[in-house]
């Protein structure tokens, strides 16, 4: 989901797409350390993409305390 996606949802819309996000991070990050190896760039585009997402919330925040 690119940024501009992202801006079209609601800031709660957001929060929980980035706890599913997290969940599935978690879930790929233990996958791994079993050796059932899923790829590493997916780990990378996850935490990214949450990344995306938080940045985007709290920008939402500021904008909503001014």
């Amino acid at each position: 989901m690119k940024a501009n996606e992202m801006r079209q949802l609601s800031a709660e819309e957001l929060e929980a797409r980035v706890t599913e996000w997290q969940e599935d991070l978690f879930r790929a990050r233990c996958n791994q350390a079993i050796g059932q190896a899923t790829d590493a760039m997916q780990i990378r585009t996850m935490r990214r993409k949450i990344a995306r997402a938080k940045t985007l919330i709290h920008e939402t925040q500021q904008h909503a305390a001014e």
